[in-house]
């Protein structure tokens, strides 16, 4: 006899089924991706203003402090980042910098997105110049 599923036992399978794809596959999108890579860069100076000037520079428009400071508080929930505050300035009104660091699960996620994105351009036909 087969198995019976009852709406509540669906619903804890989908439940399970959704949380275990979420913990091995956590690809990053295109702006995550940069931001991760931009705190490599920049080391122990990485945080909200120098962030924003690097990745301004890097995409040749101007990224705002606020899409920086959500994509950073994103990927702190996902265990990517971590941060400390530094000492409070007078200059910036006794404000403390906030200091990001990429986590080795992060530093996973960067390498596993870049493998994943490297195989499907590989796969791709040539696409010519008219596509550059």
């Amino acid at each position: 006899m087969g198995a019976v599923f009852t709406k509540e036992s669906i619903v804890r399978f989908y439940f399970f089924a959704y949380s275990e794809d979420m913990g091995e596959h956590s690809y990053l999108g295109e702006f995550e991706l940069m931001v991760l890579l931009t705190i490599v860069h920049l080391g122990d100076e990485a945080y909200g203003v120098p962030l924003c000037r690097e990745l301004s520079l890097r995409r040749g428009w101007e990224v705002s402090v606020g899409s920086v400071y959500a994509a950073l508080d994103r990927l702190e929930t996902k265990g990517l980042v971590v941060s400390h505050l530094g000492e409070s300035t007078p200059e910036r009104g006794g404000r403390a910098k906030r200091y990001f660091r990429v986590t080795q699960q992060g530093l996973r996620s960067v390498h596993e997105t870049r493998k994943v994105l490297s195989e499907l351009w590989q796969s791709l036909p040539s696409l010519g110049e008219e596509f550059v």
